[in-house]
């Protein structure tokens, strides 16, 4: 780990990482050390990357292949009105270096497929799967459980948010949750109303969540589904057991 020592200016800008209990020099080395993909550049991954940037992941991989619409920046904070038109994995990794210079991106302009999805994932520690359909959930993931790599899950649709950690240490999984697609003449989630606080509050979430898996601090949500309703204020955890039929 020699070649994750802090500098200078590491040690200052993640001070209050430092004085933290069961944390300290030890957790934040840790951080520089990880490898984390992020699926998905939009609500949720506003959240998820600027603070997965901002705590000092050492390598952050971001796939997404939109471009950034005026509809959303009443959640997506990661963008502003300039950004309209532009690809969002450029104009991620440009305001993510400018917040973090001490963090190293790769971009992936494109969606996650089951051709491509191994070959992405294998390079990554840790997932945080940030996407608005269901294809692409499975599709992650499928692929992290035969690469043997954790998954930090989101979803947020009107008032409500989903958040878990599946496949760690080869606990339940996405499929043991949904076994299988929805019917695909349902409406998409990316096209259902959304309150634009929501994806910030799960998006921190899962970065905690994150923090936590590779830093091994506290208590890691794997096993569980939390539900979240911002019209009742009501957290809701719910138990999920692993069914064999993956």
């Amino acid at each position: 780990m020699d070649n994750q020592l802090l500098s200078e200016q590491e040690l200052e800008r993640y001070s209050r990482h430092l004085i933290l209990p069961g944390f300290g020099r030890k957790g934040q080395e840790k951080l520089k050390a990880a490898k984390v993909l992020v699926i998905g550049a939009g609500g949720l991954g506003s959240a998820v990357l600027k603070y997965i940037a901002a705590a000092g992941t050492g390598h952050i991989g971001i796939i997404d292949n939109d471009t950034v619409s005026v509809n959303n920046l009443q959640r997506q904070v990661l963008y502003d009105t300039r950004d309209v038109g532009y690809k969002k994995t450029d104009i991620a990794k440009k305001k993510l270096s400018s917040l973090n210079p001490h963090v190293n991106f790769t971009i992936y302009d494109s969606q996650l497929t089951r051709e491509n999805s191994d070959d992405i994932i294998k390079n990554y520690d840790l997932v945080i799967d940030c996407s608005d359909n269901y294809e692409t959930r499975y599709t992650s993931n499928d692929s992290v459980l035969r690469l043997d790599k954790p998954l930090v899950f989101g979803s947020v649709k009107n008032y409500e948010g989903q958040l878990s950690v599946f496949n760690y240490h080869k606990g339940p999984n996405y499929r043991d949750l949904y076994p299988d697609p929805p019917d695909e003449s349902n409406t998409p989630e990316s096209d259902l109303g959304i309150m634009g606080v929501l994806p910030g509050i799960i998006g921190c979430l899962q970065v905690n969540e994150a923090i936590k898996i590779i830093t091994g601090t506290g208590e890691i949500l794997s096993g569980k589904l939390v539900v979240i309703n911002l019209l009742t204020n009501s957290f809701t955890t719910l138990q999920i057991s692993k069914t064999g039929k993956n």
